[in-house]
């Protein structure tokens, strides 16, 4: 006798995403032809879209019978996937990125955890669709890295490959739609809806097993303008959220740390380059600089503080990258995932500046963020 799954339907938020959605939806009806897998229902949410992204879709309706297109009014991840999720009629909704692709047995591997009613949402792990890019591959080890060292039961779950009740996103209230700055930026919507779906008494799990291939960055530009966002979100959830903001079951303090780090440590470098100021401007000049006695005082003192500053927050910001280099080389195999230490040190610099950005517009937009989940 072939075991049947239960009805699921999938939902994919996507906009602009022309270059990875077609193999995205090609995985999709490889599994939805599986008549046993439980993909009853896929509800694609094209969220203002501006490319051929349309074209695609409405191409994959005509060959994938229970594909729905819905429009979005490009209001982010969030809204999109609340926009498909209120229109499903199955009671187990599966979310998956437009820039991933599903292994077959991607959704068979989440299911099983469904069969305790007290179990809200699970959610899986990543593969690699860029294997051939040093930047794509670092970022790929490193979640992999930490997805090992994830157990079953958990209290974070990602976006890209997540299964929830329908009733836990009901009671949760959906996907907080604020957690958005504007096309191209993401923000902490996904991990914040998995503190409240926990909040109201649901259990999470984790399936490393479950693997969705991911199109991760190979622009280096694209992959910190990414952090600098990740660094702003991370303000408004850790605020709100102060039992989190130590570390979850993905992230620990020693990544929380680092954008402090970076902070004070490009404080410092300021303060050392205002002090020497004076000095430089005598080397270019090539003639005194006027000053008074106390400031030349100030600056012999301050210089060479701010400069040992620098270099302790400097040093303890390479320290906290050993660990995970390691792991990734030992993991890996290769010599080449070094670079891991000098990109986690450069990444934390771009979370820091998200952080001041994010500290800047919390007391503006946080006290608004304090009531609840979606709108």
């Amino acid at each position: 006798m072939v075991h049947v799954n239960p009805p699921v339907t999938l939902v994919i938020p996507g906009r602009n995403c022309a270059g990875t959605l077609r193999p995205c939806l090609e995985a999709v009806a490889r599994i939805a032809a599986d008549g046993a897998s439980g993909l009853r229902e896929v509800i694609f949410v094209d969220d203002g879209s501006t490319d051929d992204t349309a074209r695609i879709a409405q191409e994959f309706a005509a060959r994938l019978g229970g594909l729905r297109i819905l429009t979005g009014i490009g209001g982010g991840p969030g809204a999109a996937r609340n926009l498909g999720w209120r229109e499903a009629v199955h009671p187990l909704i599966w979310f998956i990125d437009s820039d991933c692709v599903a292994e077959p047995d991607a959704l068979a591997r989440l299911l099983p955890h469904m069969v305790d009613a007290q179990v809200g949402g699970v959610g899986g792990s990543y593969g690699n669709m860029r294997p051939d890019s040093l930047l794509a591959c670092l970022i790929h080890e490193e979640i992999l890295a930490r997805h090992r060292s994830m157990a079953t039961e958990v209290n974070f779950l990602g976006g890209f490959n997540v299964l929830y009740r329908r009733v836990a996103l009901e009671r949760a209230g959906g996907f907080d739609e604020r957690y958005f700055n504007g096309p191209g930026s993401p923000g902490a919507e996904d991990a914040e809806l998995s503190f409240r779906v926990a909040a109201a008494g649901y259990g999470l799990r984790f399936e490393i097993a479950s693997r969705v291939r991911h199109f991760h960055p190979t622009s280096l530009r694209r992959y910190l303008r990414a952090q600098r966002h990740h660094g702003y979100w991370r303000v408004f959830l850790h605020l709100r959220y102060r039992d989190r903001a130590a570390g979850d079951d993905y992230s620990k303090w020693t990544d929380h740390v680092q954008p402090p780090l970076a902070l004070f440590m490009i404080s410092s470098t300021l303060v050392y380059a205002a002090a020497h100021l004076p000095r430089w401007l005598e080397l270019v000049a090539g003639s005194s600089v006027a000053r008074s006695g106390s400031l030349s005082d100030a600056i012999r003192l301050i210089g060479p503080a701010a400069g040992g500053v620098v270099a302790v927050f400097a040093l303890l910001l390479v320290v906290v990258q050993i660990p995970l280099t390691l792991r990734l080389l030992r993991q890996s195999g290769k010599w080449t995932y070094l670079a891991f230490a000098p990109l986690g040190f450069i990444r934390a610099m771009w979370r820091a500046v998200g952080m001041v950005q994010g500290m800047l517009a919390y007391p503006f937009r946080g006290p608004r963020r304090a009531g609840g989940g979606a709108r």
